[in-house]
């Protein structure tokens, strides 16, 4: 008997083993552009070379496992091994200490799928929409290209020539089907910003040139189209943050040439410069070749807005306009454009029957570039491209004693993102190793991503190198979190318009990865959130049940229910990217045959959490949800 079951257990590993196939995504596209690519005005082009000569070399420091299957699986019980990632947020100061370890554990590494050759546009910003699931992409007009052109008349008139521009640069694309539907354009979106507002609509501001004053507004419906309001904002925005606080309101920092800030006004307002407010902090922060442009900006827990340029950080209080305190500064480089680390905010840890003063909110913020780095990638000749920034930084800005806890990654990164994930942990993903942002300036694709262990029993690395994509993700890369836990993957485009025949080619395939967490060999834990059965329309402090179904007896102790914003990806920046954590409050066990209800307490006011739309994911033993439910929290 004994060797029966051993046999029943071994067969299907073995024939997963014969059957796996490492499959590979051609470097760079066949054929060539339908258009050579931008003719604008010459101070958008750069010289340097920077065109395809030979076979593309992919970063090979690290092996990945044959058909991207990581490994075997084992659900253990107990500590795991240094080589198992453990699924579970632990207790503990700064992760480490006494664990409440969740026991679910995977070798596996992640797994790459391609989910549509052509997205039509370049994702140089990318956000997921509430309630319509649907990815919205666009990069800017200024190109008067792209993959997909609009289904007829009226094309764009560019303005101050007798041209017509019949392509389309903003599509939203179905997350499950691929389907895309193009929307139309009149002013540049080139390097904006956004977010979502209390009903789900996307709010962006600024831009290139005609766009730079402009905001637009999105609404969500199968025939919306863009809203476009020129002038709204007093000062230009080009590179600049938005951030949402706590009322619902949106702040917008910065962009080239304005070291201000402004409250965007709402729709079909425009501002003032008596709206405008000089911030000096941007000033003092602005290298010879800037570093300081799209600030990483994050909502505080105690309604302050904390705010990071080049290698310093405050904290603002909104309405006064005071710097109310100065963090150390970080070492070892730059962070923001062109420098570009990319930045998150850690998960929000809400406690039962929440009455903390303050709840803590940390910052990460990894990798960067020398401050000389774009100097030496762009405008010396030969290029030179510097070595990235390999470290990890996180702060607590709610504590005014905090100082940087720096940690190593595995490799350097530039150009990258930071996506949280519904755990509560952290993927790294995209970006270059050497070099800077700018057109053809950065060089050694990072290939693969890496698991940061937002918590953990103390005993291994926080860090965990996944396996890789075949496609480089550079300059102008983005990514979207999505209701099955994958991690939507698009954009980069190194050249200024969209080029087939360079290095780095002008990308528009659309990827999905499938982190740790979906070994198929975990899919036992995956719980189904019953939405017809849950609240989701939530207000601040009060109860409310979601209904999950799913197979065997359900511990409590190892159930976690977050909450996560979608962000508004760009530059390696993820604007309003926050996850709570909330309090369970009662597990109701067996309401119905493998039916459980949760009882859980909203988020206590807005400035944990603003008033919107987040996807509620429910995770059990470390391993998310079928699919997460939307929600609203309403003032």
């Amino acid at each position: 008997m004994g060797l029966f079951w051993r046999v029943l257990i071994i067969l299907p590993l073995f024939f997963a083993y014969v059957n796996c196939e490492y499959f590979t995504y051609p470097s760079r596209h066949t054929g060539k552009a339908e258009l050579a690519g931008f003719k604008g005005p010459d101070s958008l082009a750069t010289d340097g070379g920077g065109f395809f000569s030979g076979p593309l070399v992919v970063n090979d420091d690290v092996t990945a496992t044959p058909g991207n299957q990581g490994g075997t699986t084992e659900v253990t019980v107990g500590k795991p091994g240094d080589d198992i990632l453990d699924a579970s947020l632990a207790d503990g100061n700064d992760g480490v200490g006494k664990a409440n370890m969740i026991e679910a554990a995977t070798t596996f590494k992640g797994s790459w799928e391609l989910f549509l050759e052509n997205g039509g546009v370049s994702a140089m910003h990318l956000i997921l929409l509430p309630k319509i699931n649907q990815a919205l992409m666009f990069d800017a007009t200024v190109w008067k290209i792209s993959k997909i052109k609009l289904p007829g008349p009226p094309c764009r008139h560019v303005e101050g020539t007798n041209e017509e521009d019949c392509f389309a640069h903003s599509v939203l694309m179905d997350i499950d089907t691929g389907k895309l539907r193009t929307l139309r354009l009149k002013y540049d979106t080139w390097c904006s910003s956004g977010g979502l507002d209390i009903n789900g609509r996307l709010v962006s501001t600024g831009g290139y040139n005609n766009g730079s004053d402009t905001v637009r507004i999105l609404d969500l419906c199968d025939t919306c189209d863009w809203k476009e309001y020129p002038g709204a904002l007093a000062n230009g925005r080009w590179y600049a943050t938005q951030v949402t606080l706590g009322d619902g309101k949106f702040m917008v920092f910065g962009g080239r040439d304005f070291p201000t800030y402004e409250f965007v006004p709402p729709e079909g307002k425009k501002n003032t410069h008596q709206d405008v407010v000089d911030f000096k902090f941007l000033v003092e922060t602005h290298d010879p070749v800037e570093n300081n442009l799209y600030p990483f900006v994050y909502l505080s827990t105690d309604g302050n807005v904390f705010i990071f340029a080049n290698n310093r950080s405050v904290l603002l209080n909104p309405n006064t306009h005071n710097i109310i305190h100065e963090f150390p500064v970080l070492p070892n480089g730059a962070r923001n454009y062109p420098a570009s680390g990319s930045a998150c905010l850690l998960p929000i840890i809400l406690k039962p029957n929440e009455d903390r003063r303050v709840i803590p909110a940390e910052i990460l913020i990894c990798g960067g570039a020398p401050h000389d780095a774009y100097e030496k990638a762009d405008l010396q000749r030969p290029k030179v491209f510097l070595p990235g920034s390999s470290d990890c930084a996180r702060l607590d800005f709610t504590k005014r004693n905090s100082k940087w806890k720096i940690l190593n990654m595995p490799s350097a990164r530039l150009l990258g993102d930071m996506a949280v994930l519904p755990t509560g942990d952290v993927l790294i993903v995209n970006g270059a190793k050497t070099g800077s942002a700018g057109w053809d300036d950065a060089r050694e694709p990072n290939l693969n991503p890496v698991l940061y262990k937002f918590k953990t029993d103390g005993t291994g690395s926080k860090f965990t190198v996944l396996n890789p994509s075949n496609i480089p993700r550079m300059y102008h890369s983005s990514f979207a979190v999505l209701p099955d836990a994958k991690v939507l993957i698009a954009g980069s485009n190194t050249n200024p318009g969209y080029l087939d025949d360079a290095l780095f080619p002008t990308e528009v395939r659309v990827e999905k990865f499938s982190p740790h967490y979906l070994d198929p060999n975990l899919a036992m834990f995956r719980q189904e959130i019953i939405a017809e059965k849950s609240n989701n329309q939530l207000k601040y402090g009060q109860k409310f049940t979601v209904q999950i179904r799913g197979n065997g007896v359900i511990d409590q102790q190892k159930l976690q229910v977050t909450m996560y914003s979608p962000p508004f990806v760009t530059h390696g920046i993820c604007m309003n990217q926050r996850l709570i954590q909330l309090g369970i409050l009662e597990f109701n066990k067996d309401v119905a045959p493998n039916i459980n209800d949760i009882v859980l307490q909203a988020p206590m006011n807005g400035n944990i959490a603003q008033p919107g739309y987040y996807m509620l994911f429910v995770n059990y033993n470390g391993v998310p949800c079928l699919r997460s439910m939307w929600v609203q929290i309403l003032p």
